[in-house]
């Protein structure tokens, strides 16, 4: 008796449709874990997420950096030209606390609609924190090392899909309160996207919670948000580079001292650098304290 033809062609249809079986003696594969600059984070930016991330930033960090961080946020009427176009915000880094800080003080429409460059090696060594960083930060995974190619390039197209990018071109935070020069991070992507880059400077975080501090001791801040820098197409990254840098320099000058005295010294070439004294640490010291004391403000002359 003829078998009947459904089974056959039920077997027949399982080829090629399915792969074969790996034989009992192999070793069962393994598909690398994607960690490092490889971690995905698209759906960190779908709208479910987006929304854990908006009440994450307005129902815990705002009372939480409120309560620790107690800011003061200047030159946010600078922003008023930009009409909400796709910005790159670079700003110098002493602390964790420098992105919540940031997260609550930038304003709309830009704040929901930010990404945030994050070291590869520290913000995604693992999935569950690399999962917590894109979720409740909006972090990518860039190479502070160097710019990789991959990681550039995905947040440049992010950045032409409408996303501001938050960006540390020190590359890490600051081991003695003065600040590390720029890397060129913020420069190539502005020029190659061709956005402007909103110069901020962040003062008194080192002190509530210092680099391998876990708990904060609450005091105050500062947010200084600066001029557009936009980057001119027959200019060097380079160059564009040192513009963003003496731009945030600039801002430091005038928190320290008055915005009249500082445009001065910008116009004279004097602003004071944002890496200090190139001297001995305890002389590096003495001039950061000496420049955070607060100066008696005197009228233009």
């Amino acid at each position: 008796m003829n078998p009947s033809p459904l089974p056959r062609l039920l077997r027949s249809l399982d080829f090629p449709w399915r792969a074969p079986p790996a034989p009992l003696s192999a070793p069962p594969g393994h598909s690398p874990e994607r960690l490092g600059a490889d971690f995905d984070t698209d759906w960190s930016r779908r709208w479910p997420a987006r929304m854990v991330r908006a009440s994450m930033i307005e129902l815990l960090w705002r009372p939480v950096v409120a309560a620790a961080a107690q800011p003061t946020r200047l030159g946010l009427d600078r922003l008023a030209a930009l009409e909400g176009e796709p910005v790159i915000f670079a700003a110098n880094h002493h602390s964790h606390l420098d992105t919540p800080l940031l997260m609550t003080s930038i304003p709309e429409p830009w704040r929901h609609t930010l990404i945030v460059a994050a070291a590869a090696d520290y913000f995604f060594p693992s999935r569950p924190k690399g999962v917590a960083s894109a979720l409740f930060m909006g972090a990518v995974p860039v190479e502070r090392a160097k710019v990789g190619r991959d990681s550039a390039q995905e947040v440049a197209t992010l950045v032409r899909r409408g996303w501001s990018l938050l960006l540390y071109p020190e590359g890490g935070r600051s081991t003695d309160g003065w600040g590390q020069p720029f890397r060129g991070g913020a420069a190539y992507l502005a020029h190659r996207c061709d956005v402007p880059v909103v110069p901020v400077y962040l003062a008194g975080t080192r002190r509530i919670l210092p680099k391998g501090r876990l708990l904060p001791t609450p005091g105050r801040t500062l947010v200084v948000f600066g001029d557009p820098v936009r980057p001119d197409p027959s200019e060097r990254i380079r160059t564009l580079g040192a513009r963003i840098e003496s731009a945030v320099a600039a801002l430091a000058d005038e928190a320290t001292t008055d915005w009249w005295q500082a445009r001065r010294r910008v116009h004279s070439g004097q602003t004071p650098s944002l890496t200090g004294p190139d001297a001995a640490s305890w002389r590096r010291a003495w001039a950061l304290s000496h420049r955070s004391k607060p100066r008696t403000r005197r009228w233009p002359r």
